[in-house]
């Protein structure tokens, strides 16, 4: 008898507190900011372009081998709008053999990828957890938009920054070779 009323008691009790979980497809729990997702490429808007310049490091060092990517020349770094000689031009995941060890962020010297908080990515085909480049910088691009994402190191990764840096150097070189006389030691100084 006091066993039925303890449980009647903590059935009592539960009624009145809030639910726990949520009703999936309409409702959502939200995610811990540290929550580690699988990851996407990011988007450099000062050049529209990715940051990624397919270098490879981050397939090489993959433990799982789920990525594959090529790159090709840039034809922006021609036009003088990006510092990127290289650039992505084909990128791939296979979710399904991804383990979400973020390696590939950490040796990323571009920050040209991150750990996303993308989880749902169910699909009815064996070959649909296979993420291509407009796939993965879409989500990148959400993930900037939402994380509020700064790069690292912009002095060297971000175009704008980078070319604004290097244009006064630039136009230096150029004064010295203009002038007719090759700069000296004594010039530096």
């Amino acid at each position: 008898m006091i066993a039925g009323l303890k449980g009647f008691l903590t059935t009592i009790r539960w009624v009145f507190k809030r639910p726990v979980t949520a009703n999936y497809p309409e409702e959502h729990l939200p995610v811990q900011p540290r929550y580690m997702g699988f990851p996407a490429l990011l988007w450099d808007t000062t050049a529209d372009e990715p940051f990624c310049t397919g270098c490879m490091v981050c397939v090489r060092e993959c433990p799982t081998q789920c990525m594959s990517a090529r790159m090709h020349d840039n034809p922006n770094f021609a036009a003088g709008t990006s510092h990127r000689r290289k650039i992505i031009e084909h990128f791939e995941i296979n979710y399904n053999r991804c383990i979400l060890c973020g390696i590939c962020v950490d040796v990323c010297a571009f920050d040209a990828i991150e750990m996303t908080h993308e989880h749902e990515l169910a699909s009815y085909a064996r070959n649909g957890a296979r993420a291509d480049l407009p796939i993965l910088l879409s989500q990148g691009r959400r993930w900037m938009e939402r994380s509020g994402w700064r790069p690292r190191n912009p002095e060297k990764n971000v175009a704008g920054v980078a070319l604004a840096k290097r244009a006064p150097a630039t136009a230096a070189t150029k004064l010295d070779t203009g002038s007719g006389k090759a700069p000296s030691r004594e010039d530096d100084a």
